[in-house]
């Protein structure tokens, strides 16, 4: 197997490293402090083509690998999990489904402005009552001439609060249940749409989550991505893809953790010495750093697998259950290395350990990962 990257995937690598050292890290603490979005980093992030790497030049966007997409949303990461995040749901829950699912008026609609980062998207899942239970959605869809009319409520919606246009799992059928399901685009002044109040979030407050909701809302039929019951599929898949993206954000953090302890462990003095040349600390940094670099193996297997058109929804899973599992374990070493200052706001590594927590639950919480690895095995056909 090769391990080396391509030339241009090390030039994202680098290009993402310096934007996110220059631009992000300055304003990470900042943003986390006053729960803050920070607008005018997105609209770099789309100038620069972040916001539509995986989207065809023919659409605005410039056409990038997985593989690339994952080393940029690491380096994005490292710097500023909040940033890294509203990226994510951009290219990989957003852009994926026009790319993957929807016919040509509505790529050509709304992949360009999405691509460039002129219009930000969001992905409507998960509601009060379902969150991996996708099947079990309340919100509904009914069919009125030539228009759809939504009734409903979604929460934990990620860059909702300026989002342009939304990508909406509503039922058609319930009767069928997850084979009644469909896909919407809703855009964001469409009457009867609202959002409702910002979360006041453990972690990742640079973003914004809200809830939305649907009182007769009325959409045109031609706003339906793909056929009536495709939308639990559409759900499926781009949650395989976007497991890779979230699990390339745990890597970021857990790399970002491992060196604040290293950097800290090389600076504190206990008993007249270094606490770097304790052996306890130096296992603790020797588990971070072997636990990252076999993390890092299952996330570029995962995305090379999605490049080379195999099935890879046990590998992302496997890939996400592994780094985001780990983002914490390795947040809360590095947190003790630095002992009672690692408890204080001041230093990143208390911001690191609080944005760990949400990868163990976004886009498929650890427990599903475990059931899509477990089925793969008991019934693998």
């Amino acid at each position: 197997m090769h391990f080396s990257l391509t030339p241009e995937q090390e030039l994202f690598r680098k290009s993402a490293r310096e934007f996110a050292r220059q631009e992000l890290e300055p304003l990470a603490q900042t943003l986390d402090k006053e729960h803050r979005v920070p607008l005018e980093n997105l609209k770099k992030l789309g100038e620069l083509g972040y916001l539509g790497m995986g989207v065809p030049e023919s659409y605005g966007g410039i056409g990038a690998d997985t593989l690339s997409y994952a080393i940029v949303m690491e380096e994005l990461s490292y710097s500023c999990a909040s940033t890294s995040t509203s990226v994510s749901v951009q290219n990989s829950l957003v852009n994926d489904v026009f790319n993957k699912f929807a016919n040509e008026d509505q790529k050509q609609k709304y992949l360009p402005k999405l691509a460039t980062g002129k219009w930000i998207g969001a992905f409507a899942l998960s509601e009060p009552e379902s969150g991996s239970d996708a099947g079990s959605l309340k919100t509904s869809a009914t069919l009125d001439g030539n228009e759809y009319v939504l009734h409903g409520a979604k929460m934990w919606i990620t860059n909702a609060g300026f989002a342009d246009v939304f990508i909406v799992l509503a039922s058609t059928d319930a009767s069928k249940k997850h084979r009644g399901v469909s896909c919407f685009v809703v855009e964001k002044d469409t009457p009867g749409f609202s959002v409702g109040q910002e979360e006041d979030k453990l972690g990742i407050r640079g973003t914004s989550t809200c809830e939305i909701h649907f009182e007769g809302c009325r959409i045109p039929a031609e706003n339906r991505i793909n056929d009536e019951g495709m939308g639990f599929k559409i759900a499926m898949t781009t949650l395989n893809g976007g497991r890779i993206g979230i699990a390339a954000q745990a890597l970021g953090i857990a790399q970002a953790a491992m060196e604040e302890a290293v950097k800290y462990a090389q600076e504190r003095e206990a008993f007249g010495q270094k606490i770097s040349n304790f052996q306890s600390i130096q296992f603790k940094l020797a588990d971070m750093k072997a636990h990252i670099e076999g993390a890092r193996l299952l996330v570029y297997k995962a995305a090379w697998k999605k490049d080379s058109g195999e099935d890879y929804a046990v590998d992302s899973a496997m890939a996400k259950l592994v780094a985001s599992e780990l983002a914490s374990q390795v947040a809360d070493q590095a947190l003790q290395i630095h002992g009672g200052y690692g408890y204080i706001r001041d230093y990143k590594v208390e911001r690191l350990y609080r944005d760990a927590r949400i990868t163990r639950i976004y886009e498929g919480t650890s427990e599903i990962q475990k059931l899509v690895i477990s089925r793969s095995l008991i019934d693998p056909h």
